[in-house]
């Protein structure tokens, strides 16, 4: 086939949620611990394993057309790729993680100005010089091969810059958050080169809408309820939803069948009332995927 789409899966920390999103958008891949080239159901694709620290350089290049890093590693190389979407997911959550410049908890340092000369260590080398440099803050910035909390605790650095979704280890290690530097999220990028073929284009359009409605699906239900045609407004009042709920005859009948999508958490404490309100045959179930417009920018 002609027209194959190369998609670059994060290997590490993201692999395994990566791999669970794509199940549920629609997509089957099968990885091998033997292997950096995943199977896809999808004769369109072709996978490969990579590195998200590495795949902004690689999606530049055009080894591959598109693939999924976290937003800090693509501005840690300062790759010149387009960001179709972000897509908020991590092993541990379902929120962003922060780097963080961190300190000695009995440091006298309250800001970043206060580490004028200083030596900090960091796996984010470049964006931690750029940084600094753009800011006018003189400081020697040093490659941390891992343990990077140890060293500040140590006295090997004056600080660090480490990634954080809790910031439970860098409590448990007695140190101190001085602020945020950076916010990051998982992102699909994608070849310039790429974008621009209206066949991959069309292709990555349609991975980002279906992997972004998979997201959009988690924590949400659907619900749906026949009811008399009378206390209709009584029931869509008090039921919240993703938009507003469908509401449609019963042949036949003056009952009608209510249907909407709402977060799951809230099942629980609407059905009482529901049932109080006359509601019936009240029926929850499962969503695979919120499919929203396409992207097109």
């Amino acid at each position: 086939m002609s027209n194959i789409l190369k998609f670059g899966i994060p290997k590490g920390s993201l692999e395994d949620a990566t791999v669970d999103l794509f199940k549920q958008a629609g997509w089957k891949v099968g990885i091998s611990s033997r292997s950096y080239f995943p199977t896809i159901d999808d004769d369109e694709m072709n996978c490969k394993l990579i590195r998200p620290q590495e795949m902004g350089k690689y999606v530049e290049r055009g080894t591959i057309d598109v693939g999924i890093a976290g937003r800090d590693w693509v501005r840690e190389n300062d790759s010149d790729v387009m960001e179709v979407c972000e897509m908020v997911y991590s092993k541990v959550s379902r929120r962003p993680v922060r780097w963080v410049l961190v300190v000695a908890q009995d440091s006298k340092v309250q800001k970043p100005e206060d580490l004028h000369g200083a030596t900090i260590s960091t796996e984010l080398v470049g964006f931690t010089k750029r940084y600094f440099a753009e800011r006018n803050i003189p400081v020697t910035v040093e490659f941390s091969w891992g343990a990077t909390e140890a060293k500040v605790v140590d006295g090997l650095c004056d600080a660090i810059v480490e990634v954080t979704e809790t910031g439970s280890t860098i409590r448990a290690n007695n140190l101190r958050i001085v602020c945020d530097l950076m916010e990051s999220v998982p992102v699909l990028i994608v070849n310039k080169a790429s974008w621009a073929d209206p066949w991959k284009r069309a292709k990555i359009q349609q991975i980002a809408t279906l992997l972004k409605s998979a997201l959009a699906a988690e924590g949400m239900v659907g619900i749906k309820m026949n009811a008399p045609n009378d206390r209709v407004e009584a029931i869509t009042k008090v039921l919240p939803s993703l938009n507003n709920p469908t509401v449609a005859h019963l042949y036949n009948s003056d009952w009608v069948s209510i249907e909407s999508v709402l977060p799951e958490k809230e099942v629980r404490r609407i059905v009482p009332e529901l049932i109080s309100l006359g509601a019936e045959g009240i029926v929850e179930y499962p969503l695979s995927k919120i499919i929203q417009p396409a992207i097109t920018d």
